[in-house]
């Protein structure tokens, strides 16, 4: 009985961690996506305009530093946040 016991609050623990860091993940996605609108909004909108191969390309760089910064942003958070809960 013991070893359910265990697994529930590791369960409820999970739910937890994971609930903050989609809480956390979503305020970091909208405050880059209105970053990214004011700073480079129209120089996107010039570059998609000219051409929308390199429009394109600029759109899939812009994903993929986003996935990854807000990643590393939301462990490095994260981890600060587990090492106070201890």
């Amino acid at each position: 009985m013991q070893v359910h016991g265990f697994l529930k609050k590791i369960k409820i623990a999970s739910t937890g961690l994971f609930l903050a860091e989609l809480a956390v993940y979503a305020v970091f996605v909208l405050l880059y996506y209105f970053l990214v609108l004011h700073f480079l909004g129209a120089r996107v909108k010039q570059v998609f305009d000219a051409n929308k191969i390199h429009y394109a390309i600029l759109a899939l760089v812009l994903i993929v530093v986003q996935g990854v910064s807000l990643e590393m942003l939301t462990s490095a958070l994260l981890r600060v946040i587990r090492r106070k809960a201890r």
